[in-house]
């Protein structure tokens, strides 16, 4: 352990001094780096950075793993209140709980959704979010407030749905691609909050709106976030609607392209993964959602092997970046290595890069952060590996991904700015917001018409042994 401490951290320019940095090129000992201006100015072998800046004094960092921060390629922020409300309940919970929850949530209510999501997400090491678009009634900025505030990255989803899809009602096209337009210039210079389009499902928008916000994401560099093929009953619904899976029903209505970050994309035949590959679209490969939901699990290794861009999502499941890279290699070997015989599954490495770069380029921020290198964005992580966790060391990838959580977490910077310290934010009450969030909750689930299929641990715990039902 080292007598390190916040104080040493919160300075204008930096020269950072670990055991080892992550690099694109993989672990490195004896690097350091410089942090100027919210950006990486140099990184590179120790002995030559402290020489070429005289004027920084170096920070010692020994035991700690200098390593980019995550980047949660699909998040819902201001669903945050009803977590444990999902859990145990078939799929397509979005029509039961999520729609009703956010349909409760007031502009106080989702501002500290928001942020209590994006602490969350700190406290796991994930310095970006891709938020897939609010429901709820208020104006998106109070989100982008609560991840600024928050001190969190965010690629904010603003909702473009214009057709019902059995959760809302038809809208104005020119209405919705004129907010559209706006939402995409609103957010063009900011320094942490990024515009997106979204569309909840292919069947929520016509086919002349898919197009249209396609083009307009592809125009503006961003992306449109849309749920791809994540249940059967929505690959169905599909088929009975208009004759065509609804990956197929995007490439269809000209909305398959670079611009396109897929969520879940879990039911995909092989000739859907052709058009994944053909036409350059992302992937938010959700691993943990699979398996809380009853998912299938996406092919991750067939798309790393096909090309197909992709990152890790959380779909707001847990907050926590080292349990999320550990589930999508865990996934992976029981969804399809076990019966191929596959025992690497990608390997450790893999699972960190998709984590981190993989994620930021998915979620149209690959140019700007996701990992450790002059002149992207001082995103980064500071962990520590002192622990019995992980020493000794023989694969540092491996044991940052199978044995890696969030307590080694010592420090989160977002834009060269540090915003966490031991789990809890510096500069505004993390507590507090937390008690605050145990007061609005429950007034908003009780508003919500919420319905569950599966009664909670608590209520069957004294029968026991039915199997919950």
């Amino acid at each position: 352990m080292t007598d390190l401490s916040p104080d040493q951290l919160r300075h204008e320019a930096l020269l950072l001094v670990p055991d080892a940095t992550l690099t694109p090129e993989g672990p490195r000992d004896l690097h350091a780096v410089v942090v100027r201006d919210g950006a990486f100015l140099d990184v590179g072998p120790a002995e030559r950075i402290v020489r070429s800046y005289p004027s920084l004094t170096p920070v010692q960092l020994p035991g700690h793993v200098l390593m980019p921060g995550f980047v949660d390629a699909h998040h819902h922020l201001t669903q945050s209140f009803g977590g444990a409300l999902a859990f145990g309940e078939p799929s397509e919970i979005f029509r039961r709980v999520w729609v009703p929850l956010e349909g409760a949530l007031d502009e106080e209510s989702v501002y500290v959704a928001a942020k209590l999501a994006a602490l969350e997400s700190l406290r796991g090491g994930f310095t970006t979010v891709a938020e897939a678009g609010t429901r709820a009634a208020v104006d998106v900025d109070v989100v982008a407030s609560a991840t600024r505030d928050a001190g969190i990255r965010c690629v904010l989803g603003l909702v473009c749905n214009d057709t019902s899809d059995g959760t809302g009602e038809d809208t104005d096209p020119q209405t919705v691609l004129s907010a559209a337009e706006k939402h995409l210039a609103r957010y063009g210079t900011d320094d942490l909050v990024h515009p997106s389009l979204a569309v909840s499902v292919p069947e929520a928008a016509t086919t002349g709106t898919l197009a249209a916000t396609a083009r307009l994401a592809a125009e503006a560099g961003r992306v449109v976030q849309i749920h791809v093929n994540e249940h059967l009953v929505a690959v169905e619904r599909s088929l009975v609607r208009h004759g065509l899976r609804p990956l197929e029903y995007l490439h269809h209505a000209g909305a398959l392209g670079p611009q396109l970050l897929a969520a879940h994309a879990t039911l995909l035949t092989p000739s859907e993964v052709t058009l994944l590959a053909d036409s350059g679209a992302a992937v938010s490969y959700n691993p943990v959602a699979s398996a809380w939901k009853g998912n299938a699990v996406a092919p991750a290794t067939t798309f790393a092997e096909r090309g197909i861009r992709f990152g890790l999502g959380t779909d707001g499941t847990r907050g926590d970046g080292f349990r999320l890279a550990d589930a999508a290699e865990f996934a992976q070997r029981l969804g399809y290595g076990l019966t191929s015989g596959d025992s690497s599954c990608g390997a450790g490495w893999t699972w960190l890069d998709r984590a981190t770069a993989g994620g930021a380029e998915a979620a149209g921020l690959g140019r700007l952060t996701g990992r450790v290198a002059a002149g992207a964005a001082a995103d980064f992580l500071l962990v520590d590996v002192t622990g019995p966790e992980m020493q000794p060391s023989w694969d540092r990838p491996w044991e940052l991904v199978r044995r890696g959580n969030r307590d080694q977490v010592t420090a989160v910077f977002v834009a060269g700015r540090l915003r966490l310290w031991r789990g809890w934010p510096l500069d505004w009450d993390g507590p507090g917001l937390v008690r605050r969030a145990a007061e609005l909750a429950p007034q908003v689930v009780r508003r919500a018409r919420i319905t569950r299929t599966h009664p909670t641990s608590a209520a069957v715990w004294p029968q026991g042994r039915d199997g919950g039902r």
